[in-house]
């Protein structure tokens, strides 16, 4: 595994093994702590604030998601997660295959281990990532999706639309997405696949 994106490592204040930190000029929020699950609710969909585990989070936008991306971007952070905010800063004009790229270079390479991409629509973000043949970039609007993408499809991206998604139902996904285990099984064929297109 890769060390941090800008930064050098440092230990993790929640003490599992193996896991890097990023030094980014952001603050920390306090660790969740991880109750058991609630009556009627499986451990493998419980919000991601009850069952935290610190990764290394990249995340893009466009000029259209500017402000959604800031205010993930924190949330993420107080869910004690590290956050290497790709740009851009301001909601100047850009062209969003750049920042898909850029996002998805630093998946690919292990140096972020999933990542969160945003413009107007989600869709055209999310294109650009899936140009990387190791990116498995999932656009979604609800928490179903967002699970199923993890659980069925071992998405290591997940996209979202500005315009079309709202803050609370974008952080829904993000903790469906970031709670949600890859089903194995009679997937991780189909999932290799999608590396390794056969024509």
């Amino acid at each position: 595994m890769r060390g941090p994106i800008d930064g050098a490592p440092r230990e993790n204040p929640g003490g599992d093994a193996g896991v890097f930190l990023l030094s980014l000029p952001c603050p920390k929020g306090d660790w969740p702590s991880a109750p058991r699950a609630p009556k009627g609710l499986t451990r493998r969909f419980l919000p991601f604030a009850t069952r935290v585990q610190a990764l290394r989070i990249a995340i893009a936008s466009d000029h259209a998601a500017v402000d959604l991306k800031a205010e993930l971007r924190e949330y993420l952070i107080g869910l004690g997660h590290e956050v290497a905010d790709l740009g851009p800063a301001t909601a100047d004009r850009v062209d969003y295959p750049d920042f898909g790229y850029k996002l998805a270079a630093v998946v690919a390479d292990g140096t972020a281990e999933c990542g969160v991409a945003l413009c107007g629509s989600g869709i055209g973000i999310s294109i650009a990532v899936n140009r990387n043949p190791a990116l498995r970039c999932a656009l979604v609007s609800e928490p179903l999706s967002a699970a199923l993408a993890r659980e069925h499809n071992d998405a290591n991206c997940i996209a979202m639309g500005a315009r079309l998604t709202g803050p609370d139902m974008a952080k829904a996904c993000l903790d469906v997405f970031l709670s949600t285990e890859f089903g194995g099984g009679r997937h991780a064929g189909r999932v290799a696949k999608l590396s390794n297109p056969v024509t």
